[in-house]
């Protein structure tokens, strides 16, 4: 998910200036936080000191935050906001295919929806996907062909540097062009619905912290590097996928990789899903997931959905752009800030408290921004 946004990046300098180069890191400070508070969420201090993982998912720590009002109302909420954006997720992945295989192939007499079909059925081995093992080697080859796009672009931009200069960027702002640019720099981090799970299943779940930092500290660095390098080369003439702007025979290899990132990404969000789906409507045994004929039900049932929804849905973007300020924001920010708070809050130094609230207020600005603007997008496209 976040190559899709870091494509966006330099297009969010465009609009944001320099201040944009502020928020990039601003965002990476501020995911890196959450993140951390959300899986502090997961662990309860023993009567001798040592923290003991009682919890193990997002919906263990709603539950147990909502648990004087509802036993299970904080685990539904979670549950559905995460199988909304990471189907969501999924959707774009299909429809992301489709325009991919359409402008790497346009002499081939084949619609972009059934460029999104063909993608689809290359898909379907995601059935049989048992373990996040799996997952997470493809996930590892989706990293490869990331940093294989990113240096393509770079490399390129290094040989414009002598058209470079810092008067292209803006210092006047529009509000609007400036709340997109938010939402594309803040999306580009957010991980936070995996966080619980990759944390239980690291050999040295201790190391996590560390980890976090130096992830974000690296994506941060390269975010930045990537989204100036880019904008300094096209300046005003930036386009909204950074790989429209280079030339063809480059625009086409960057292309094809970007498909083979987009179906390599799918299987982590579908199968976070799936689980999520599967241990709501089943009370066996988590392992029995893995063979059973109702794993493999669900598991269709959604591949099938994601395809009918990017075959037949209006204005897609434009939906998740709505229900990814909704998701998203929640996820990310409102929700670790208000467990942290609702948890652990007679363990908070003051200053801990106020960043929660700072981080929840941001949230609640974010969400607030996004949902205007792409409500203002649906309304002028159906007005």
């Amino acid at each position: 998910l976040q190559g899709i946004f870091v494509l966006g990046l330099p297009y969010a300098l465009l609009h944001s200036g320099y201040s944009g180069l502020l928020l990039i890191v601003l965002a990476a400070a501020l995911c890196c936080y959450t993140g951390k508070i959300l899986i502090a969420c997961l662990y309860e201090e023993h009567e001798d000191g040592q923290l003991i993982r009682v919890r193990d998912t997002y919906e263990d720590i709603a539950n147990a935050c909502c648990k004087k009002l509802s036993p299970s109302l904080g685990g539904v909420v979670v549950n559905v906001t995460q199988v909304v954006e990471l189907i969501m997720t999924c959707i774009l992945y299909l429809v992301a295919s489709g325009n991919l295989l359409s402008h790497s192939f346009p002499y081939v007499p084949v619609t972009e929806k059934t460029w999104s079909v063909i993608a689809f059925v290359t898909l379907l081995p995601c059935i049989f996907i048992r373990t996040l093992k799996i997952v997470s080697k493809l996930s590892q080859l989706c990293s490869l062909v990331h940093f294989v796009i990113i240096f393509v672009v770079i490399t390129y931009c290094l040989t414009q540097m002598h058209q470079w200069s810092w008067a292209k960027f803006r210092l006047s702002l529009e509000f609007e062009d400036f709340l997109v640019s938010v939402g594309v720099i803040i999306f580009s981090y957010t991980s936070q619905i995996f966080l619980p799970t990759l944390e239980g299943n690291m050999k040295n779940p201790g190391e996590f912290r560390c980890m976090l930092n130096w992830t974000h500290f690296f994506a941060c660095i390269l975010k930045t590097t990537f989204a100036l390098t880019a904008f300094l080369t096209w300046g005003e003439k930036t386009k909204e996928v950074i790989t429209d702007n280079l030339p063809s025979f480059l625009e086409t290899l960057v292309n094809l990789c970007l498909l083979t990132k987009a179906l390599l990404s799918y299987p982590l969000p579908f199968f976070a899903a799936t689980e999520i789906v599967y241990s709501c409507v089943s009370k066996d045994n988590h392992s029995n997931y893995r063979s059973s004929l109702l794993a493999l039900t669900v598991r269709g049932s959604f591949l099938l959905l994601t395809l009918l929804m990017a075959m037949f849905t209006p204005h897609f973007a434009l939906l998740m752009g709505l229900s990814g300020s909704v998701t998203g924001a929640a996820m990310t920010f409102l929700l670790p800030s208000l467990f942290h708070l609702k948890l652990k809050w007679e363990k908070l130094s003051f200053l801990e408290k106020c960043a929660d609230i700072s981080v929840f207020i941001l949230g609640f600005l974010c969400s607030l921004a996004g949902i205007v603007c792409s409500i203002k997008g649906l309304l002028e496209v159906f007005g």
